[in-house]
């Protein structure tokens, strides 16, 4: 069996392109055994299924003081959350059941704050409802690219189906935009045609059960996500818990209409709402360039920086993602004077590099380019 051969452009390609899945535990695979070995003899590639080493240093700081404290509040610490994989939501029930949980809870929260609203008419307190219901509804589809997110590739998807959890996220897009745009045309219309508010007393009532039904989802989710390891999860609560502060905001609109102010209802009611289209545009914008392809500058050159010790000079690294799992391609210059024993050696210090430096990696694929 040869472990290097050469593509159509010329590249020697190493044949330890490996696929990290973990929708059970050791679920690796032989046709005669439990594991799944994916070999191409034709391409002189292998698909091996091992598990991720997830070894980090904390090489970053934290500020401190009532600047730390906020830090702490809306960055729990992780190692660069934004880039970390789901990969235990994917294969772990337990990630699974903090989403059904999450549901609930926050279904119950939307469904008494609804009932508050039908006897009061408050609009911020309807903004608020519908864009909590809404992030309930979130929990289902993500459920779903979850699941679908542990299959195994077909001769059709060759790479999975990571992409659904992206999908996942544009129909989440669509539907807090289309919540934050009710929300805002009701507040308009309140500001122009207003009406009294009645029962201020339970909408106050309403508001903090807002804030406590995301903050008790927050800590539920963060705590979960820290547990097995899910990055995803424990950004889930950071939301829960903005969205939790959102939901004060229609306290202090009932406040403010006891003061003798009764428009500070719609208006904290369109603040609400250009609150949730200024955190879309984050999303939107992550979800975009996933979806082309894009990655953070910064994880190429902590790649090429990993791989440095192991890999020839002048090595490269190409990276894209796949719903939350990172595929690394690395170019190698060659040497002629190279053996395929050693070349087979080179590819695999350098996929130990990748894989104990760099997190959510599925597959690594090395390839020697001509000088």
């Amino acid at each position: 069996m040869k472990h290097a051969g050469e593509d159509t452009e010329g590249h020697v390609v190493n044949t330890h392109a490996h696929d990290h899945e973990h929708d059970h535990v050791h679920d690796h695979g032989h046709d005669d055994h439990n594991h799944e070995h994916a070999h191409d003899h034709d391409g002189h590639s292998h698909g091996h299924h091992h598990h991720d080493h997830d070894h980090h240093g904390h090489d970053h700081e934290h500020p401190g003081g009532l600047r730390g404290f906020l830090h702490g509040l809306f960055v729990p610490h992780s190692h660069d959350a934004a880039d970390s994989v789901d990969e235990a939501m994917e294969s772990s029930a337990q990630g699974i059941r903090a989403l059904k949980i999450s549901l609930a809870v926050l279904a119950v929260t939307s469904l008494l704050q609804l009932a508050v609203f039908l006897f009061s008419g408050s609009v911020a307190l309807l903004a608020d409802t519908i864009h909590n219901f809404s992030d309930a509804l979130t929990a289902v589809p993500l459920w779903v690219a979850f699941v679908l997110s542990r299959r195994a590739a077909t001769r059709t998807y060759n790479y999975g189906f990571g992409r659904a959890e992206d999908l996942a996220g544009l129909f989440i897009v669509a539907m807090v935009a289309l919540s934050a745009v009710v929300a805002a045309v009701e507040s308009v219309i309140r500001i122009f045609q207003p009406q009294p508010l009645a029962n201020l007393g339970w909408v106050l009532a309403a508001g903090l059960i807002g804030f406590a039904g995301n903050e008790i989802v927050a800590v539920y989710r963060i705590r979960v996500g820290k547990e097995i390891g899910s990055a995803a999860l424990v950004a889930d609560g950071v939301h829960a818990r903005t969205d939790g502060f959102t939901s004060l905001a229609v306290v202090v609109g009932v406040i403010g209409v006891w003061l003798g102010f009764p428009l500070a209802d719609p208006i904290i009611g369109i603040l609400i709402s250009i609150t949730i289209f200024v955190l879309l545009w984050g999303t939107v914008r992550d979800i975009g360039r996933r979806l082309l392809d894009g990655v953070d500058p910064s994880l190429v050159e902590r790649t090429e920086a990993v791989i440095a010790p192991v890999a020839p000079a002048g090595s490269t690294a190409r990276l894209r993602w796949a719903g939350h799992r990172l595929h690394v391609e690395v170019a190698a210059p060659a040497d002629p004077s190279w053996t395929m024993t050693e070349f087979a050696g080179m590819t695999r210090s350098v996929e130990e590099a990748v894989r104990t430096g760099i997190r959510n990696v599925g597959t690594v694929l090395v390839v020697a380019r001509q000088p």
